[in-house]
């Protein structure tokens, strides 16, 4: 039985969870909340360089800005996404405002962006709002054609 770490989207430590059990509503080791809300997490920079270096799950990151109008209506479907795409995939929003030397980095030029990190690379990355289905649609694909199973 394999392990793999799992970054707890409440206090973001690393947590080591059988792949068998990701299914089981696992508890964070640190602060016993849930490691998987069915619920996009909202990061600070630090926090999304944590999960994106430290889970061995894939995550799917949605830059996005208070002020963008496609970001907020876009926010219902990517909560409805990660309903879907956990315990699978970890979901994560990074306002770009309060993090723009990861947006930089990142190159992101427009908002709403998603992108998927596996291993924590960047494997794919799409451009515009899109609605839940589109985004778990696009997510299995891209989990599909890298050949990611979690």
């Amino acid at each position: 039985m394999s392990q793999l770490h799992v970054v707890c989207p409440h206090c973001h430590t690393t947590n080591r969870v059988h792949a068998d059990d990701l299914g089981q509503a696992p508890d964070c080791g640190s602060c016993h909340q849930a490691l998987f809300t069915g619920a996009p997490t909202n990061v600070t920079a630090t926090e999304f360089e944590r999960h994106i270096a430290r889970s061995q799950l894939p995550v799917l990151v949605d830059f996005w800005a208070p002020w963008c109008g496609p970001c907020r209506m876009m926010a219902p479907a990517f909560e409805q996404a990660a309903a879907r795409l956990e315990p699978r995939v970890q979901l994560v929003k990074l306002n770009t405002d309060e993090a723009q030397g990861v947006g930089a980095r990142l190159n992101i030029r427009s908002i709403p962006t998603l992108a998927l990190f596996i291993g924590g690379r960047e494997v794919a990355r799409q451009a515009g709002a899109m609605g839940a289905p589109d985004i778990v649609r696009w997510t299995e694909a891209q989990l599909s054609r890298t050949g990611a199973t979690a």
